[in-house]
């Protein structure tokens, strides 16, 4: 790792430029040597609760769905105080308010602890970050002090910046004598640059393309990393990042380097990465073997037609203020394009609607996830970014405008809510353009022991197709609501033109700025609840 001070402006060698740069100090981090001690098992001769019988290990692996592969399984960790824990963790615990480990991580913590490779497979929300950040801790901490010369001890790879942040929180909810660093891209490179310099973390927290940066360009090294985890192992190869995963690892030099891969669901690349990379590896699942969901959460699929579902979405958020107006509810969308739209429709309607997606910059992104975890803006609109490793305990409706891609995504975007043993509850809008998929979410149905829209039956047996609703525009726009436009008729051409209240496209005749929609009145009429929001997120905010 190579030291950096601020400088008043560029490069000591005159080839930066502006304020605000760094003097680099070359003086690279030195490499560990090949005989250096790794100690990996804390867990063997240790004061562990011993007094469990095979017959009592069995009945929790089946009461709580836990399924091994593996040989020489450790049992689990069934309560807090079957395991020695440091001061410092179980002060956190307390802090925490936790009372019993999760079932991932009641079977997670001997194994990682034993300093065995594994691959966990659990559905969101089940705690599964804990099951690898505290041993992470013990790990470190129980080094040699001499291998804090060598750089970080222990690496944790996620998918996107929203994940890494959210790691990090559950790190700091600690007391380490260590530091840690949480380096993501979409963010300016500096203020990481100073805190891996400030800090000399311990911890490294990232995601692939800006640890691959910072690697390259010399200012973090990865030798003497020992403990290495992959987070959401699916959802990075989803994403691409499979060949940055692979250089990542291969700068990683220490002989003895235990490795953890945590996944919701189990495909055929994932095992791939596994076979390759970990060692007599121990498998947990836990909850079905298939692809399933959180059965804490009540699914409710609707079957319709694009242009009806900017109706039935706002009835539906009608509903649900009656009941509560505080509940948060975030709605997922397909695109980018699609999530500002209907953030500036909601908001038009006085609706405190606030939006994330990939183009959002990182101090917006963080400005938004603070309004809606402090309720000031308990609706959010996003995009799959919103999918994984955002955390709001408190979140009691999912809306998926549009059904995702896969229905792995399905699960990730429903697992927002029902967390921590919660009760949540997740509409779908499921059109005929979705009919494809359809096989594939009843099957999560069933498996959650929910109803079975008879309308998806039909879809799943008959097959897809376009959806009727499509004739009347472009199916990407299809969102806009029927008799919003001030012709009536849905458009020609695309039926609908990128600013509104303007009309270059045929017989689509403009969006009506500031107009309540049609359908909106419809649903909140004399006997319906005005949007109960204030003015200050109606037009003039920094989203309009």
């Amino acid at each position: 790792m190579s030291s950096y001070r601020s400088y008043g402006a560029g490069y000591n060698n005159n080839r930066g430029g502006g304020g605000g740069g760094y003097h680099r100090n070359n003086t690279p981090t030195p490499k560990p040597p090949a005989n250096l001690t790794v100690k990996s098992d804390f867990y063997t001769g240790v004061n562990v609760r011993s007094d469990y019988s095979e017959q009592d290990i069995t009945v929790f692996r089946e009461k709580e769905g836990i399924t091994i592969r593996g040989s020489n399984v450790p049992p689990p960790i069934m309560e807090f105080t079957d395991y020695p824990w440091p001061k410092s963790i179980s002060a956190g615990f307390s802090r925490q308010g936790y009372d019993k480990p999760t079932p991932i991580q009641a079977q997670g913590w001997p194994i990682a602890l034993a300093g065995r490779d594994m691959v966990g497979i659990a559905q969101t929300g089940s705690g599964k970050t804990m099951s690898y950040i505290i041993p992470a801790f013990i790990h470190i901490d129980s080094q040699l002090n001499e291998r804090r010369d060598y750089g970080p001890m222990a690496l944790v790879l996620a998918p996107t910046r929203e994940l890494a942040q959210q790691i990090q929180e559950v790190v700091n909810h600690f007391q380490t004598r260590f530091g840690n660093v949480c380096v993501f891209g979409g963010a300016s490179k500096g203020p990481q640059i100073k805190e891996i310099t400030r800090n000399r973390p311990m911890l490294v927290i990232a995601t692939p393309g800006r640890l691959n940066d910072f690697i390259e360009s010399g200012i973090i090294s990865l030798a003497n990393i020992s403990y290495l985890v992959l987070d959401e192992a699916d959802r990075m190869l989803d994403m691409g990042f499979e060949p940055q995963i692979r250089k990542i690892i291969a700068t990683i030099t220490m002989a003895k380097r235990q490795t953890l891969m945590w996944s919701a669901t189990w495909p055929k690349e994932v095992r791939t990465l596994a076979e390759e990379f970990l060692q007599d590896y121990i498998q947990i699942n836990v909850g079905a073997l298939q692809l399933h969901a959180n059965h804490n959460i009540t699914q409710i699929v609707e079957v319709c037609g694009d242009m009806e579902k900017k109706e039935k979405l706002f009835s539906l958020l009608t509903e649900i203020v009656k009941e509560n107006s505080e509940n948060k509810i975030i709605v997922f969308a397909e695109t980018k394009r699609k999530v500002d739209d209907l953030t500036k429709q909601l908001r038009y309607s006085n609706w405190p609607a606030m939006c994330i997606h990939g183009d959002k910059s990182q101090s917006e992104r963080d400005w938004v996830l603070k309004e809606f975890r402090s309720g000031k803006a308990p609706i959010l609109v996003a995009t799959d970014v919103a999918a994984r490793g955002l955390d709001v305990e408190d979140i009691k409706y999912v809306i998926n405008f549009d059904y995702p891609n896969s229905s792995e995504d399905y699960v990730h975007r429903i697992g927002r809510t029902g967390r921590k043993n919660k009760k949540g509850t997740a509409y779908t809008f499921f059109t005929k353009g979705n009919s494809k998929q359809a096989n594939d979410l009843i099957n999560v149905l069933k498996e959650a022991n929910q109803t079975v829209n008879p309308k998806l039956l039909e879809l799943s047996r008959f097959g897809g197709g376009p959806d009727k609703y499509r004739r009347y525009g472009s199916s990407r726009n299809g969102f806009i609501p029927k008799n919003s436009y001030n012709s009536g008729r849905g458009g020609g051409g695309n039926g609908y033109n990128n600013s509104y209240g303007n009309n270059s496209n045929g017989n689509g005749a403009g969006y009506p700025q500031k107009r309540k929609f049609d359908s909106f009145d419809a649903a909140s009429n004399s006997n319906a609840k005005k949007p109960y929001y204030d003015s200050s997120y109606s037009s003039g905010s920094r989203f309009n």
